[in-house]
């Protein structure tokens, strides 16, 4: 087997963090035992960050834990400290890991004086050394496998996380080993090589060949998109292409090795030989091309020893016929890994050193400001956004530029072709039509995953229907409709944001239906686009008029006006300004603050110009928009009007109308896409919480059974009064409430009987009544001995038949689900806060689910791959 990849770490210049952030709590801060304190504790982060960057490490979990002390102090400071080259200024200079000279491309060092830079590059070199501690294990034995595939699974989530922030993080190209490329491949790696673990480990514990076939073909599959990724890219180092080829092959080759022994246990023999074969390629290609990086005797003398036995039994027993390898049926796949996400605090043992600086009033101030800002900035987009629409608006209306544009009336005018050439570019209407498509199956999925989920609680609560009608008031535990009520409240509410978004779906199509066939238009080529488009006659055009001059220019100003408000839009996103010094300030100063008269103030200075720049803008369209519709009411009296003339002013209208509803088509779908992929991942959630308290009701059903079954056998047996059935013939059927009530009222005793009549006394108390004797026996021994009740049969052949729970069971370390938000887009996939599906919390006092776990599997494993 080929070696794990591991990543080399990051190296870092010395930094010295004291100085400058005692200087700026100096200044912030009054003289006194705080400000000593936060001072003491910048010493404290000094050396943190000297322990964790700036010396060698060991490949230990405790260098690991330093490491991460220090990341999750950075991102505790982060808010805390005004970060910026203006400000508070500290420079962090890293080197590229994979540099080799002049090897890769890309800065051979980088500094920058950003908190966001040192975050990524510790963050890098906390995955770098999970890898290195993960490739170290002994994977002989569970606990190295289980160690190897917790830190895989850490270092991709932390090459992951740097993927998504890196750019963001520091407003420049970074150096190419944690480019988004190179970090999106390892985190990839990182997940193949956790998936493989798991595969080693199901090996290990002799799982069924199918279950195994789909965790190595994942594997193969995560290693072969890994290679892609890196394949023509000079990121990663060359010997680790190799590495990645090889492994690509041999889990293909154990894929179909496994594959083939559950085809040979379906007595598909011929599916054997060809999956075998397949295999043997495999291995003689791996081995032929990387035998420097691998060793495959062991699976190719497997393979071969199989592949021989089956030839030689399909040739003189089955003569099954043996497949192509391209008919073969695909393996599944089963995945069992995820990137571990990075939430802080990632370290065990964190302790924030500046946890008393930044006080509850400081926050609330921060929250209020950013609300005051946000609605600043929403109000002022949604104001020029709204101008855009209108101007677009009164522009269609008039059928401008293509009226002035169209004045020859025989060619399409320039709008146009632009236009069409938009919708050619974003694929036409093929792009809408395949999108169209996607959403039944999107929804479809959606539905199975919650119909699923919701089977999980209704078999489990009919089982308790059943037990509690059996054993009445013994049943003591609280009723499973009651128990689940919130989970179907959330399954409900599920189901109505699934309908709403068929009708959402509905809408959009009709739209697209309405202007499918302009659409179809715009997507031709010029000159078919210029034949469908009716002519006008050439001779009553108005070629050269001073009227078409005035608008082309009015048309030109506001085509700048609308640029000039895209500008403005794109500088207001960007302001941003940090109020925490201010408050900080303030509170320090004053002892309180005065939140509403500092945001007022500082968001008046900050957008005060922006704001005032709007109002001039939006002014200035007006007065052009007055003038464009006087100048075109001036062009349409000198316009002699045709049919011809009119109706192809209405075609060019409706090619514009169209070109804009495509547009928002576009941005529909993908919206209604990305709706249904995330609500699939909140409803795969969904489904493992169903899963995970219906098997913890279930382990609680189980010792709620054995522990009646106990109780029950330690009840005493019948009386010593003899039965009615044993008394002399002709006192059968004397029974006379005198008689009655002289007679000794015997002990309480279960009794399961069928119907109230004799003959047959009833056994002792039991589940299985097949169990127990019917012959009469002596109501007491002649010693007048107290009797003794027959024993009670096990438990395992006297419980009653019941569901044996979901088929995919929580096990220990696999974290639990919470509530999440609804995915939430734009029209007409817009689902407010109020539609949130209520997230099942247990009741106080309760026990939480889900409760005892199953042991011995020490491996999560994701809900939606059944076992087979």
């Amino acid at each position: 087997m080929a070696a794990f990849i591991s990543v080399p770490l990051k190296k870092a210049s010395e930094v010295d963090l004291s100085k400058p952030l005692s200087k700026f709590i100096n200044m912030t801060y009054p003289a006194g035992d705080e400000q000593a304190e936060y001072c003491r504790a910048t010493d404290e982060l000094s050396k943190l960050r000297k322990s964790a960057v700036g010396r060698p490490l060991d490949k230990h979990e405790s260098s690991l834990e330093t490491i991460l002390r220090y990341y999750d102090q950075l991102c505790a400071i982060e808010p805390k400290f005004p970060f910026s080259e203006t400000q508070l200024c500290l420079t962090f200079t890293w080197k590229d890991a994979f540099d080799k000279g002049s090897l890769f491309g890309g800065s051979v060092k980088l500094a920058l004086p950003s908190i966001g830079y040192e975050k990524t590059c510790v963050l890098f070199n906390a995955g770098a050394l999970a890898s290195q501690i993960a490739s170290e294990q002994n994977l002989d034995n569970d606990e190295g496998l289980k160690t190897a595939a917790r830190f895989y699974q850490l270092a991709s989530g932390a090459f992951s996380h740097i993927k998504d922030t890196v750019l963001s993080a520091l407003n420049r190209e970074p150096t190419v080993d944690i480019s988004p490329d190179t970090v999106g491949t390892l985190s990839l790696i990182m997940l193949a090589q956790a998936q493989e673990v798991f595969f080693l480990k199901a090996t290990r514990d002799k799982m069924k060949d199918g279950i195994i076939a789909k965790l190595v073909n994942q594997a193969a599959d995560y290693y072969g998109d890994a290679f892609k990724q890196c394949q023509y890219k000079d990121t990663l180092p060359k010997e680790v292409f190799p590495v990645l080829a090889a492994k690509h092959c041999i889990m293909q080759a154990h894929a179909e090795y496994h594959q083939s022994v559950l085809a040979k246990q379906q007595k598909k023999f011929g599916e054997e030989i060809g999956r075998l074969q397949h295999a043997s390629d495999l291995v003689k290609t791996a081995a032929s091309r990387y035998d420097e990086y691998i060793n495959v005797k062991d699976l190719s003398d497997r393979v071969n020893r199989a592949l021989t036995a089956a030839k030689k039994d399909n040739d003189f027993i089955y003569h099954d016929r043996v497949p192509d390898v391209k008919d073969l049926e695909p393996i599944g796949k089963a995945t069992l890994v995820k990137s571990t996400p990075i939430n802080n605090p990632l370290s065990q043992k964190f302790n924030d050193l500046f946890e008393k600086m930044v006080s509850l009033a400081v926050q609330q101030s921060m929250s209020l400001y950013n609300q005051r800002k946000a609605d600043l900035v929403n109000r002022s987009i949604a104001q020029m956004r709204e101008a855009t629409n209108l101007s677009n608006g009164v522009l269609a209306s008039l059928n401008l530029p293509a009226a002035v544009e169209d004045v020859s009336g025989d060619t399409v005018p320039q709008s146009i072709l632009e236009k069409s050439k938009a919708v050619i570019e974003q694929g036409g209407i093929q792009t809408v039509d395949q999108l169209i498509k996607d959403l039944p199956e999107l929804l479809q999925r959606n539905r199975e995953i919650l119909d699923e989920s919701l089977k999980y609680l209704d078999e489990e609560e009919a089982t308790d229907n059943d037990l509690r009608t059996k054993f009445k008031e013994r049943w003591q535990r609280t009723p499973s409709n009651e128990l689940y009520k919130p989970l179907r409240t959330e399954g409900t509410n599920f189901r109505t944001i699934l309908d709403k978004a068929v009708s959402a779906d509905a809408v959009v199509k009709q739209n697209y239906q309405t202007h499918r066939e302009a659409l179809v238009l715009l997507c031709k080529p010029e000159a078919e686009l210029n034949a469908a488009i009716p002519s006008a006659n050439p001779a009553n055009t108005m070629q050269g008029s001073e009227v078409v001059g005035v608008l082309k220019s009015l048309l030109a100003s506001l085509a700048q006006v609308k640029k000039e408000r895209e500008q403005l839009e794109n500088d207001i996103k960007c302001v941003n300004f940090d109020m925490t010094s201010k408050f900080l300030t303030a509170l320090a100063q004053d002892g309180a603050i005065n939140e509403e008269a500092i945001s007022v103030t500082e968001l008046d200075r900050i957008y005060g110009s922006h704001t005032h720049k709007i109002q001039e803008n939006l002014k200035k369209q007006e007065e052009l928009l007055n003038s464009i519709q006087t100048s075109h009411q001036e062009f349409s009296r000198m316009k002699q009007s045709n049919s011809e003339a009119n109706l192809r002013e209405e075609v060019l209208k409706n090619l514009a109308v169209a070109y804009d509803n495509y547009m928002e088509l576009l941005k529909n779908l993908r919206e209604g896409t990305k709706f249904y992929n995330d609500l699939t991942e909140i409803l795969l959630k969904f489904q493992t919480k169903c899963s995970d308290i219906v098997f913890a009701r279930k382990t609680e059903r189980d010792e709620l059974l054995k522990d009646l079954q106990q109780s029950i056998a330690r009840e005493p047996s019948a009386p010593s009064i003899p039965p009615a059935y044993q008394s002399a013939p002709g006192d059968a059927n004397v029974t006379t409430p005198s008689t009655a009530s002289s007679t000794p009222t015997p002990a309480p005793r279960t009794v399961f009987v069928a119907k109230p009549q004799p003959p047959a006394r009833p056994p002792p108390p039991n589940f299985a009544a097949s169990s127990a004797s019917t012959t009469p026996t002596p109501s007491a021994p002649a010693s007048g001995t107290a009797p003794v009740p027959a024993a009670a049969p096990p438990a395992s052949s006297s419980l009653p038949s019941q569901a044996q729970g979901p088929p995919y069971p929580t096990y220990p370390g696999y974290p639990g689900y919470f509530g999440m938000p609804m995915p939430v887009a734009y029209n007409p996939y817009m689902y407010t806060q109020q539609n949130v599906p209520y997230m099942y919390a247990a009741p106080p006092g309760q026990t939480p689910y889900p409760g005892p776990q199953q042991p011995g599997y020490p491996y999560p494993q994701q809900p939606y791959y059944p076992q087979q």
